[in-house]
């Protein structure tokens, strides 16, 4: 039959649902997410993709590889469940249905050993049908019933399941195999399946909290991996067992009520969870209140709904006053409740009595005393202090104060202090002693909220406040203030203006009169008489000063009373002046420039006068008679009442500078005239009219001092230069000179090399004793140069036993070891010929020069030939005639 079925099956390859109607027996109770089928569809092209869906989205979900899974936990009916799954090519949009049918397995009443032995061995299905076609085989899948599997079994280990087998096992050699997780899928190794028999075991306790179901594919393939059978899907259920403790949410649970609430009211929920089968019993918690503290005034003040953890109170006499929290004990046991079989866990519950507004705030005194001096504003007068015994900072607490009588001006507020709660009585207008000399007022107090309902307690509590007023030493004030004038310019000095008067307002105080004096007057015009405040000018008013703004000139008089304390005031004198025609008009601008020959560039000048309406414009602009070159050369037109064009009568005028006097009348009454000189340059000019002379220079602003200030920075910039030179030449000889100096080759005597200073003499405290120890350890004959050794160089021989110190000796002993190491050198062969104990530098090898140190040595005197310090210049003249010269 394998042959024929081979060919068969690769002639009539269809794309497609393998059947029409798919059947499936499951769990009667479905979970959330829980993979029901598999769904088989028949791709003759691989490559297609497909996708596919359910018509009931809500309660089925199809995922890409064909599992069908349930969208929601629900309960199967007893009847069939039907739905169409639908699959369709992403690219040709082709669509294929297939209607599946799930019922629900029977419910379970006790099956004997044989029926639990046939369950046991799951049997790869198919049949066979003759048609009048060649001979096919069709087949069809099977979903198998849930597996079920107790959590944390105790084995042994592995645990056999169930056997899976091939009918097709008597004619071939067949292996098993299952996939999915908990087979070859993390979890691994969870489930294992023997090859040759198809025994499927468990290998490991199972916890359902943490995977409750898995979903297996078996697999039957011969011996050379070709598959013999479709595979079929196996789902095992692990058994929930009730190992897990009610847990709460919290330990500790807030809540609120409000006191004097009635019994019933809901205060707050409580939530424990299981982490076993809900569903189950071993899942499903009760509460219960195990504890109440304190216990007043009822042990029994609150109830918990043993089902969903709701708090209410059963009794009443909640009082925030007497007890402000209450703490309960609260119980969760799962398996419902069971005492005997039920886990149970414990949690605290702290209910918090909040506070309703049952008491109104009451005043301490029936009556309130203060006291306010006259014209001050913003001061507190009165402390009004109540009591409430309800929660402090809370709005059933802070107390609100109103006034009911006693103040008709509004002259005073209330304001609360949230500290304490207390009323402070504030003066926001100012009060007059000698209008009003004492307030009485009423006033009130009570809470931001209402009175809950059913207090007996008034709603406000009410108080008297007297408040005395005290006299003060007040200002004095002018009247009118600011005080206006009007008054022509041009008043002489030591004319009457005006009188400015002020008055005491103080009418029960024994003062003399007021004191004037002057406090602000910018142009020293005026001067006031301090005791009858009569002002008089003392220099002539002029509306064109700078003092002035707007006609307005501005002074101000200060008035002073002799009080305890003193007190003044201030007034302002405004003086408005009026115009008179006392200014004559001038030309605008003073200078101007135009070209010498006769073309439309006009000179536009305009007039100006200090003086206002009607005593400026419109002006009139004329030229003198005199000289008479004026009007021979220049013409003046008027184009508008304050502007005019001055221009070139003659066709051409000589490049200068001229003073062309303007005429200039205003329309005062009397008239004002002016000659005003307007200086005009004429200047040769190009084709735009734009002067092309030198002389624009002087035109243009740059005067007498921008050239001078160009030329001194011209002379510091020549002086810097020469000075760097003068510097680079200086360095450049001393650097020529040093050459010389360093150049044994050019000179000799410039071989001589300096030593280094000798020391601070027995004064020296600081030096250093290892040069008195060992002198040659300074320059050592290893790192000298190669070359002739100098005739004063230190010979090599034994080296002498000199005296050793210590690196840090005492101070005490230095002269001895000083004098011992003189010793040491006068009886050294190879010191130095002269006494000293100083190292000089190394000076090289190679001079001309005989050692300097053998110049007062009687041994080698004879022998040296000075005649050469002749021949060195005249800086060794000295030498050569005390040592040259023979044997004088």
């Amino acid at each position: 039959q394998a042959p024929i079925k081979a060919t068969c099956e690769d002639m009539s390859c269809k794309t497609g649902f393998p059947e029409d109607v798919h059947s499936a027996v499951v769990s009667r109770s479905v979970h959330g997410g829980q993979p029901l089928l598999n769904v088989r569809f028949r791709s003759c092209d691989g490559n297609k993709k497909i996708h596919f869906g359910s018509s009931e989205p809500e309660d089925f979900r199809v995922g890409e590889d064909g599992v069908v899974y349930a969208e929601r936990s629900f309960q199967l009916s007893a009847e069939p469940t039907e739905f169409v799954v639908s699959a369709q090519d992403k690219e040709t949009q082709q669509e294929w249905q297939m209607r599946v049918k799930l019922t629900p397995e029977p419910a379970f009443t006790g099956t004997s050993e044989k029926d639990q032995r046939k369950i046991e061995e799951i049997i790869f299905p198919w049949q066979q049908y003759k048609h009048s076609s060649p001979l096919k085989r069709q087949k069809r899948d099977w979903v198998i019933p849930p597996i079920n599997l107790p959590e944390n079994s105790k084995g042994p280990f592995p645990q056999e399941l169930v056997r899976i087998r091939s009918d097709r096992d008597k004619s071939l050699s067949l292996r098993y195999s299952v996939t999915g997780p908990g087979a070859d899928q993390p979890p691994t190794g969870i489930f294992i399946i023997n090859p040759i028999s198809g025994q499927l075991s468990v290998t490991k306790p199972l916890d359902r909290e943490q995977i409750a179901s898995f979903h297996l594919r078996a697999h039957a393939v011969d011996v050379n991996g070709n598959q013999v059978e479709n595979p079929i899907d196996i789902v095992i259920n692990v058994i929930d067992m009730n190992d897990n403790r009610p847990e709460f949410l919290h330990q500790v649970w807030n809540g609120t009520v409000p006191e004097g609430s009635k019994p019933g009211t809901y205060v707050m929920t409580v939530t424990a969870i299981d982490a076993d089968d809900p569903n189950a019993q071993n899942g499903m918690l009760r509460y219960r209140i195990l504890s109440q503290a304190p216990s007043s005034p009822s042990p029994n003040m609150f109830t918990i709904n043993n089902e969903t953890g709701d708090i209410i109170t059963v009794a009443a006499g909640l009082d925030r006053e007497k007890v402000q929290q209450y703490t309960l004990i609260i119980q969760a046991t799962d398996m419902e409740g069971n005492p005997t079989y039920g886990l149970s866990n414990t949690a605290t519950a702290v209910i918090a009595v909040t506070d309703v507004n049952d008491n109104p705030p009451e005043f301490t005194a029936m009556t309130f005393y203060g006291e306010v001096p006259e014209n001050r504003v913003d001061v507190i007068v009165a402390n009004l202090t109540v009591t409430d015994k309800d929660q402090p900072h809370t709005p059933a607490w802070n107390a609100m104060y109103r006034m009911t009588g006693g103040d008709p001006t509004g002259r005073f507020t209330i304001l609360t202090d949230p500290n304490s709660n207390d009323g402070l009585v504030t003066v926001v207008k100012p009060i007059d002693f000698e209008t009003n000399r004492m307030f009485v007022l009423t006033v009130a107090a009570e809470n931001q909220v209402p009175l809950a309902k059913g207090i007996q307690h008034p709603p406000q509590s009410t108080a008297t406040v007297s408040i005395t007023v005290i006299d003060v030493n007040e200002s004095p004030y002018f009247v009118p203030n600011p005080k206006l004038v009007r008054q022509e310019e041009g008043l002489l000095a030591g004319s009457m203006l005006t009188t400015f008067t002020a008055q005491d307002p103080d009418r029960y105080m024994q003062q003399t009169s007021l004191r004037y004096s002057k406090l602000s007057d910018p142009a020293n015009w005026l001067k006031i008489d301090p005791v009858n405040g009569q002002i008089t000018t003392t220099a002539v008013l002029d509306r064109e000063s700078i003092y002035v703004q707007n006609n307005m000139y501005n002074a101000t008089f200060l008035a002073s009373d002799n009080g305890i304390p003193p007190m003044s005031g201030t007034g302002t004198l405004q003086i408005y002046l009026l115009d008179i025609n006392d200014n004559a008009p001038q030309v605008h601008p003073k200078e101007a420039t135009t070209c010498e020959t006769l073309q439309p560039n006009a000179i536009n000048i305009t007039a100006v006068d200090p003086d206002i309406d009607p005593n400026a414009g419109p002006f009139a602009f004329e030229l003198p008679d005199t000289p008479a070159s004026i009007k021979r050369n220049w013409t003046i037109v008027r184009i508008s009442g304050d502007h005019a064009q001055l221009s070139l009568r003659i066709r051409f005028l000589e490049a200068g500078i001229y003073d062309v006097p303007i005429v200039i009348t205003d329309s005062g009454n009397p008239h004002a005239s002016s000659t005003s000189l307007l200086k005009v340059k004429v200047c040769q000019c190009d084709l735009n009219g734009d002067c092309t002379d030198v002389d624009r220079i002087v035109g243009a602003g740059l005067g007498t001092g921008a050239i001078i200030a160009i030329l001194l920075c011209i002379i510091i910039l020549l002086i810097l230069v020469l000075m760097f030179v003068v510097w680079m030449k200086r360095r450049d000889k001393e650097r020529q000179a040093k050459q010389l100096l360093i150049d044994p080759e050019d000179d000799v005597r410039d071989n001589i090399l300096k030593y280094d200073e000798e020391g601070g003499g027995e004064e020296d405290q600081d030096y250093d004793l290892s040069q008195l120890q060992q002198p040659d350890t300074v320059e050592p004959d290893a790192i000298k140069p190669v070359g002739i050794r100098r005739l004063d160089e230190r010979p090599i021989h034994a080296e002498p036993q000199y005296p050793v110190r210590s690196a840090a000796p005492h101070p005490g002993d230095i002269g001895d070891f000083i004098n011992e190491g003189l010793k040491a050198a006068d009886n050294d062969p190879t010191a130095p010929p002269y006494d000293s104990l100083l190292v000089f530098d190394y000076e090289g090898s190679g001079s001309t020069a005989g050692s300097l140190s053998s110049l007062n040595s009687s041994s080698s005197g004879g022998e040296q030939d000075y005649d050469y310090l002749n021949d060195w210049g005249p800086r060794f003249k000295k030498l050569a005639d005390m040592y040259g010269g023979g044997d004088d």
